[in-house]
């Protein structure tokens, strides 16, 4: 939620927050100040769990779904056009006030605010720092209500707005087909996304258990419709900080290498030396990565032994072995 725009919208009367009532502010991210509203009745509305625990952390009301009801409601569009029309649907069914919609010029704000002058009444556009921000009343978007996610090769639950959402994503599938058949031990799948590596390990000889460690609460939730195995277990929270408990003996992952639109393989690296962190002495590291992405210093630096496996012309796979350094438990 841009600061600029909204300290705007409420010195211009644009937007009036209603003097009673819960306020929901959906979507917001660490660092968005929100010292314009009234905190104690400000509800958060975010599903990325480091979002929502930096907005609990800063003794906010948090939410991971849109509940209500509400008196006004606050949306920060996101990157995913499907994720976004949910937000505004579910939002305009739950509040009773105005809602305010605010975004970068880059995420589609524009096509946003022709989308509700056609359904509903817009009132005055605040433009500033590259984006907009609007308040729309009385909207009507009874045809995004019901949108329902198709099912992945017929049995894979996924969602609006979460990784890979329409299909499986070809690096995942890759390093699938590439882990050996055989892999004793517990294993953790970090950044698990819908599932689809996780039920691709639970497939191999000897796994005694796996757990999916995701922070994004929708896609875990389809996780768990997606992976029934009873050796499965699921953890909402950040890859960079989840503690494992107990003895790790793999890490299989497909990392992320974006923040917002851009590439930053740092986010890459810093899971490969949380992966390093987590395993046994003796551990294993099996990793898929688009090719551009820089992480085999990385990957020399924290495993003794790193072999590069079958690579695709656009994806390079790794399995590390025996990280040289225990920083984390």
């Amino acid at each position: 939620m841009n600061a600029s725009r909204l300290h705007l919208a409420l010195e211009s009367g644009a937007f009036d927050v209603p003097e009673g009532g819960l306020v929901a502010v959906i979507g917001p991210v660490r660092g968005d100040d929100l010292s314009d509203l009234p905190k104690d009745r400000v509800e958060i509305i975010q599903r990325h769990y480091p979002d929502h625990h930096y907005f609990e952390e800063q003794g906010f009301q948090v939410a991971t779904s849109i509940g209500g009801p509400y008196a006004a409601a606050l949306i920060r569009l996101p990157r995913a056009k499907a994720e976004a029309r949910a937000m505004l649907a579910r939002a305009q069914v739950a509040t009773n006030g105005p809602i305010v919609v605010d975004g970068q010029k880059t995420d589609g704000v524009d096509s946003y605010l022709r989308d509700m002058r056609r359904r509903g009444d817009v009132g005055e556009v605040i433009s500033k720092a590259h984006g907009k921000l609007f308040v729309v009343r009385d909207a009507n978007l009874s045809e995004w209500h019901a949108v329902e996610m198709p099912m992945v090769e017929g049995r894979f639950h996924t969602g609006a707005g979460v990784f890979s959402a329409d299909g499986v994503d070809p690096g995942s599938r890759a390093l699938a087909e590439a882990l050996p058949p055989k892999m004793k031990g517990r294993v953790v799948d970090l950044g698990a996304g819908w599932g689809f590596l996780a039920d691709a390990v639970l497939q191999r000889e000897g796994v005694t258990g796996v757990d999916l460690v995701e922070a994004d609460h929708a896609a875990l939730e389809a996780a768990k419709l997606n992976v029934t195995d009873p050796r499965a277990a699921f953890h909402w929270a950040d890859a960079l900080t989840y503690r494992a408990t107990g003895a790790v003996d793999h890490v299989v992952m497909n990392p992320p290498f974006h923040q917002g639109r851009s590439v930053d393989a740092r986010l890459g690296q810093d899971f490969i030396r949380a992966a390093a962190g987590m395993l046994v002495p003796k551990g294993h590291l099996w990793l898929v990565a688009n090719r551009h992405l820089p992480y085999e210093t990385v990957l020399e630096d924290v495993f003794h032994q790193v072999q590069p496996m079958a690579n695709t012309p656009s994806f390079k796979l790794f399995h590390a072995t025996s990280p040289k350094r225990r920083s984390r438990g």
